[in-house]
């Protein structure tokens, strides 16, 4: 097992070996980055208790690599209260602990560890990246996020990296408005509308990769997300050219103002299919019908029934239209009788 030393720390440094004018307490309070990358290193806690004295000095170091080593447990960074960057990514780190001394922290490195929930990160007020891509996780489980994680980057988180998580759902992180860039490919994302209401909330956002999820087969998929995300550049690792985001925005648009207008005819009861634009429920206003006609009042001249002098002629055309000429009825002697005991009847 390697521990984190102060022989490490000398050997990791050429420029240290370069200035051998330099002490040790001198060339500490120079530092700005270490590079224990790739070193095998199990645990940093051994640092603090070996070396607390002399790692005080390093007041200005900004920059800590510990990535591809053996590490299981964030702890004993507290001597570096002016980090900003810490890379700690491909370890065996199953929880987030003990950052909280690290205020100054802007970009922290994560991605390629068995952490299942990201929390704990609430002190982290200047925190602008998060990298927590390809977590180990357990079969079937997903990466989680504490809501109190969530609202305390709010106002200060632009990038945001969670692919290869197993994710379906990204309506928690609605509430991260500033993002510029967000990563999720090759996670369980599926849900178009879902999508489109969290990006909606995103006005900041230029750049997203969410290949490798189903939502990607979706129907116009791409379209959709361009007119959702009004500044986006590249989606997917291709380049948004600005003159077909400005023609799906105009289409969007358009359609949508159409489909308002429609909805405001139905409602105001103008129309019952919303399907037949065209069709009035009751007369239009233009027309000259007047419902005081079936109640009986007199109809104005030239309106309602015709006379009863042109019914007739009407009438004595159709039925001589409609006899054959020269063509004899033939009556029946019983239709005779009937109609001389019809005349008895009514006393003709």
């Amino acid at each position: 097992m390697v521990r984190l030393n102060m022989d490490l720390i000398a050997k990791s440094s050429n420029h240290f070996k370069n200035k051998r004018s330099y002490s040790l307490p001198t060339y500490l309070k120079k530092l700005t980055h270490l590079n224990f990358s790739n070193r095998n290193i199990e645990d940093i806690g051994y640092l603090l208790c070996l070396l607390q004295d002399d790692l005080s000095m390093c007041r200005n170091l900004t920059v800590l690599y510990l990535y591809d080593n053996q590490i299981s447990q964030i702890c004993n960074l507290g001597f570096a209260s002016n980090l900003t960057h810490l890379y700690m990514q491909n370890n065996n780190i199953t929880h987030i602990d003990n950052l909280s001394s690290l205020q100054k922290l802007s970009k922290l490195y994560l991605g390629g560890n068995s952490i299942t929930v990201v929390e704990r990160l609430e002190e982290l007020g200047e925190l602008k990246e998060l990298h927590m891509e390809g977590q180990r996780l357990p079969s079937g489980e997903k990466l989680l996020f504490d809501p109190r994680t969530l609202l305390s980057l709010a106002e200060s988180l632009g990038v945001l990296n969670i692919n290869k998580n197993n994710i379906d759902d990204v309506r928690d992180l609605a509430i991260l408005k500033k993002l510029t860039h967000f990563f999720a490919a090759d996670n369980q994302l599926q849900d178009m509308q879902d999508l489109e209401l969290v990006f909606s909330q995103w006005p900041q956002l230029h750049r997203m990769d969410l290949s490798g999820n189903p939502v990607c087969h979706k129907p116009k998929y791409r379209d959709r997300l361009i007119t959702v995300c009004k500044c986006l550049n590249e989606l997917d690792g291709k380049e948004i050219n600005e003159l077909s985001r400005q023609f799906l925005i105009n289409w969007k648009a358009s359609k949508d103002a159409k489909k308002k207008l429609k909805d405001e005819r139905i409602m105001t009861g103008q129309i019952t299919d919303p399907f037949t634009a065209d069709f009035h429920m009751g007369p239009h206003p233009s027309s000259k019908y007047n419902y005081a006609n079936i109640l009986g009042k007199r109809n104005p001249p030239g309106c309602g029934r015709p006379s009863r002098k042109v019914r007739s002629e009407h009438s004595q055309l159709d039925s001589a239209a409609m006899r054959p000429r020269n063509v004899k009825i033939p009556v029946s002697a019983g239709l005779l009788s009937d109609v001389a005991d019809n005349a008895k009847v009514c006393g003709l």
